[in-house]
């Protein structure tokens, strides 16, 4: 499955961003899908997941800020993120693990995009 971000761009703090992720293949169902972030000379870190069947997952950092969803129609999913702070700037990542079940951020996701990259200033 390939995937590719977009949505990507530099902001100022407080502002808002939504990134997209469209796939090769329909992996809206029977999915577990996620977003993922990488900061330089950071190791990479779960933003948030969503289940199959829909139940989301977040990082505490973004819990409250950040939305995940997903257009089943037009086969993207969606990271909405509000209150943007420096220390979101990272190349943010979607990934997908084919699972009908529990989908947390420790899941074992073995398809990858690119990333799109996320600058916040301050």
């Amino acid at each position: 499955v390939r995937l590719v971000e977009s949505g990507g761009g530099s902001v100022q703090a407080g502002d808002s961003l939504r990134l997209s992720c469209t796939a090769s293949a329909y992996i809206f169902s029977g999915y577990c899908l996620g977003w993922f972030r990488q900061a330089p000379g950071k190791e990479r870190e779960g933003v948030a997941s969503i289940a199959s069947y829909g139940t989301p997952n977040y990082a505490d950092s973004v819990k409250g800020r950040f939305t995940i969803s997903k257009d089943r129609a037009q086969s993207v999913l969606y990271l909405e993120m509000n209150s943007l702070k420096p220390e979101d700037t990272a190349t943010y990542f979607c990934a997908a693990e084919k699972s009908i079940g529990y989908c947390p951020l420790s899941a074992n996701f073995n398809s990858w995009g690119t990333g799109t990259q996320v600058t916040v200033s301050a």
